[in-house]
């Protein structure tokens, strides 16, 4: 029997959704691909990527709040987020968004 992603701390049916549609399914199976993986399927699969929501699973798998997140320890977080997200898995922006994003035209999304 597997148990639901909900089950995790911080994490809702909204999350639960999203994980389904990138095939992830049970709590365990979403502690077993970890949390970097699990976030970068779900980028996959036309997720905004977003670091609140991020770091908000990080500390849920570690059975922590989402807002004991600080200092240091967040700002190691985003870098490994912004890592994922250059792996090439931010389907947000447009090619026309991302060129001028890269000569520094317009502003950079989180």
């Amino acid at each position: 029997m597997s148990t639901p992603i909900s089950s995790i701390r911080n994490l809702g049916p909204a999350m639960e959704a999203a994980f389904a549609r990138a095939g992830i399914t049970s709590a365990e199976e979403l502690r077993q691909i970890g949390p970097d993986a699990a976030y970068a399927r779900l980028l996959e699969t036309g997720q905004r990527p977003h670091f609140i929501a991020y770091y908000v699973l990080v500390m849920g798998l570690q059975g922590r709040p989402w807002n004991d997140c600080k200092g240091d320890e967040k700002a190691a977080l985003r870098k490994r987020f912004d890592a994922i997200k250059a792996s090439g898995h931010d389907k947000g922006r447009s090619d026309l968004e991302a060129a001028l994003n890269a000569i520094g035209v317009i502003e950079r999304r989180t």
